[in-house]
């Protein structure tokens, strides 16, 4: 019988997000660090579908006296989702790799498990499967949109905020773990913000705090003083939005390695630049998260492969050289309609899953929690 947690690292990795092995064996001393072996064990039973504990247990085939304050503790420990609903049990359902557990050490991370995640991140970001399907989505900086008016709601970062009543901030994970190792910038840490379910996941396991809407709005304008990359889930009902540097965040530091960043990324928008009316100031090279930006001679030169269409150098452009265009449609990926939809596309997008094993899944499910009742 194979290790439990080389078990542990096949079941992650069979999650829509992927958990791939390397020859090292970084992924397995990431899980060894993370969860204990009852925990483990228990993370096996979980789906992405969230579930009361006495469907876990059952399946398990656990009392769920012992199930459900384990469950409670994973969620605490930033292992598992938990949705917590008014009069209702918790549903509990298993986390990914990224965007998942890995954020959920916000606050716990240490140099080890930096170092380790550092090493394991080449391997991790596929290039080929994030071409296809992008985890997360790059909207730009409110002031840099062309014609707000035209643009959907769930590419304004504002528009994503005021379609929800619950929020909440936590730290970044990135900028922590780059600061451990003596890394990355200054910019602001506190700046993971959440929404809906996601927030209340947050609060709940103590990750981070409640605030208001008017709170995430000046985080947002505080993103684009400093220079962050507005990133949320790939979805048009976002349930969280992170602000991202080049220097620490895991997407963007791989993105950057690329040859052409603008490939990747889901992005409906790319820079123009106007010649006659730059005063090659060069504001705009140090706001470039992607290096696509140089003054050679005097004027601004822009590499559209490298442009990921996040607005930074617009919106400090004294005059107005550069702006955002809209891309054609046939440049631009479709948006999935919500989570949900954006983890079959990734599953799908990695050959994991069909619509027969996706319907065998939700059906097995469903027995799960009739049983569970009897």
């Amino acid at each position: 019988m194979s290790d439990l947690y080389e078990q542990l690292a096949a079941f992650v990795d069979r999650l829509p997000g992927g958990y791939p092995r390397t020859e090292s064996g970084v992924e397995l001393r990431i899980l060894r660090k993370l969860f204990t072996q009852e925990e483990a064990e228990l993370f096996m039973h979980l789906t992405l579908l969230g579930e009361e504990p006495r469907v876990i247990a059952r399946r398990a085939k656990l009392p769920v006296e012992v199930v459900s304050p384990r469950l409670d503790e994973m969620e605490k420990k930033g292992l598992i989702n938990g949705a917590h609903r008014a009069g209702k049990p918790t549903a509990y359902s298993a986390s990914q790799f990224v965007v998942g557990f890995w954020e959920g050490q916000v606050n716990r991370v240490d140099r080890e498990l930096a170092e380790d995640f550092g090493e394991y991140l080449p391997t991790l970001f596929n290039p080929e499967v994030w071409r296809k399907m992008p985890q997360l989505r790059t909207i730009p900086i409110g002031e840099s949109i062309p014609v707000p008016a035209e643009a959907m709601p769930y590419e304004v970062a504002e528009k994503v905020v005021e379609s929800h009543s619950s929020f909440a901030i936590r730290n970044c994970i990135c900028r922590q773990e780059q600061q451990i190792l003596g890394k990355g910038c200054d910019k602001p840490v506190e700046t993971c913000m959440s929404f809906g379910w996601a927030a209340e996941n947050t609060i709940e396991s103590g990750l981070g705090r409640r605030i208001s809407r008017e709170e995430i709005l000046a985080i947002l304008k505080q993103a684009d003083e400093a220079g962050l990359v507005l990133q949320p889930a790939n979805s048009k009902d976002p349930m969280f939005i992170c602000a991202c540097c080049g220097d620490c965040c895991g997407v963007l530091r791989s993105l950057k390695l690329q040859s052409r960043p603008a490939s990747l990324v889901s992005s409906p928008y790319r820079v123009a630049h106007d010649d006659a009316i730059c005063s090659g100031c060069g504001t705009c090279i140090d706001r470039c998260q992607m290096d696509a930006i140089t003054v050679p001679d005097g004027v601004a030169e822009v590499d559209l492969d490298r442009c990921i269409g996040c607005g930074l150098c617009v919106s400090t452009c004294d005059t107005e050289a550069l702006t955002l265009v809209r891309k054609p449609e046939s440049e631009q990926h479709s948006i999935p309609k919500d989570i949900v939809a954006t983890n079959i596309q990734l599953a799908q997008a990695r050959g994991l899953l069909s619509y027969g094993d996706l319907a065998a899944l939700l059906v097995k499910s469903k027995i799960d929690r009739l049983a569970a009742r009897i």
